[in-house]
């Protein structure tokens, strides 16, 4: 997702509601997001479902990462050693 572009991706909710066919036609083709204000202020985002799809892997990713380093600080770890041998115990393998 890039910067937001202010003389192309701020509108006002009337101009949205006006245009909107248009407008949902331009999201479909841009990974942009677009803000949509109301009396001046920003009311809502509308992203691409592209760009929605993206958004949300990404955020899953970092909440994992941000679980992994939570455990990681509260000690839930396992060494890779003990990870290798309960592998090789519950489905074989060699030692290469």
């Amino acid at each position: 997702m890039r910067n937001i572009r202010v003389s192309e991706n701020i509108i006002p909710v009337s101009e949205f509601k006006a245009r909107a066919a248009e407008w949902l036609r331009r999201l479909s083709r841009s990974s942009e997001p677009l803000v949509i204000t109301q009396n001046g202020k920003a009311a809502g985002v509308l992203l691409s479902p592209a760009a929605y799809d993206e958004f949300t892997e990404r955020y899953r990713f970092m909440k994992a990462v941000e679980q992994g380093l939570f455990d990681f600080d509260a000690g839930r770890v396992t060494s890779h050693a003990d990870v290798v041998a309960e592998m090789r115990r519950r489905f074989g393998g060699s030692d290469e």
